[in-house]
């Protein structure tokens, strides 16, 4: 008695795989026009965010990161390094981001991704202009040593918003990140004092007592906007992104001020009406992921 409709349900569920397939604008737009999206998000809502340590034991602090499918890795190493003559009390920062072949089919090995260095300099650029790191912070001796700091972020799964997904796993990594206990030598010279030696030095040797955390004064947090017609539609999938050509990223801190604003191509916008309906929507955003890193945080000094 039930085979018809089996079968219905079957021949529709084909119909609509076959439409997405062949003709992608038109059934993203049909979801359009009801009011949702193909994943059955709301038009106007981002996907689920999940934050937490990412347990990479060689690393001083590592997250791991997921919005929707999107996933990464962030991984933070520090090294002691002379710092440069015309700022001898701050210390440095390097971001590199990896899109190895395993994150995407579009990803072919042996070919670096061309989107990758772009999105390291965006990394880098916001970082700074957030103001989330005093560089003086990272002096340990005033023109003498001061910590290199290398954030490594790894793609795992590339389902679009790749920039969002990757600062978020930075902010989180910053916010895990222990700094090393460092001795200074007879000699004079600065080595990193492994967790388990810590007991094997005498105060005056020890110049930064006690793993520490890091001071951040504001951590910076995005939303990417994929504009379709009348449509805004945030936090995008990769099957999304393929089919607009206007995007725009907004950063703001933890105070909710802006910090940048990304637009890569695409149409002039003729209404500064869509900027502040974007900015309004990374404030919502922000408020999500904030809450959502305080509480893996907290799961950590609890256990």
């Amino acid at each position: 008695m039930g085979l018809p409709n089996e079968s219905g349900d079957l021949l529709s569920k084909m119909d609509s795989d076959a439409s997405r397939r062949l003709f992608p604008l038109r059934f993203y737009e049909s979801h359009l026009s009801i009011s949702t999206r193909p994943d059955g998000r709301p038009l106007k809502s981002a996907r689920e965010a999940f934050v937490g340590p990412g347990d990479v034991a060689s690393a001083d602090g590592s997250a791991m990161t997921k919005i929707g499918s999107t996933t990464m890795l962030a991984a933070i190493k520090m090294e002691i390094m002379t710092p440069s003559a015309d700022k001898p009390d701050e210390g440095s920062i390097a971001v590199e981001f990896y899109m190895p072949p395993i994150c995407s089919p579009l990803v072919r090995p042996g070919r670096p991704a061309e989107i990758a260095p772009v999105i390291s300099k965006q990394l880098y650029d916001t970082i700074m202009s957030s103001g989330m790191i005093d560089l003086k912070e990272l002096s340990l001796i005033s023109g003498k040593a001061a910590w290199m700091v290398y954030l490594d972020i790894y793609c795992l799964d590339a389902d679009g918003a790749l920039f969002d997904a990757a600062l978020y796993s930075a902010a989180a990594a910053f916010s895990f990140l222990q700094i090393p206990v460092v001795s200074l030598s007879e000699e004079g010279r600065l080595t990193i004092i492994p967790e388990e030696g810590n007991g094997n030095k005498s105060d005056k040797d020890v110049v930064n007592k006690g793993k520490r955390k890091l001071t951040i004064s504001s951590l910076p947090f995005s939303l990417t906007c994929g504009l379709h017609k009348n449509y805004i539609l945030p936090d995008p999938t990769s099957e999304e992104e393929t089919l607009m050509e206007t995007f725009v990223t907004v950063v703001l801190n933890s105070s909710g001020h802006l910090v940048s604003l990304y637009k890569p191509g695409g149409p002039v916008l003729a209404q500064t009406s869509t900027i502040q309906d974007c900015i309004a929507l990374t404030r919502q955003r922000m408020t999500d992921l904030q809450k959502s890193l305080d509480e893996a945080i907290t799961e950590m000094k609890v256990d």
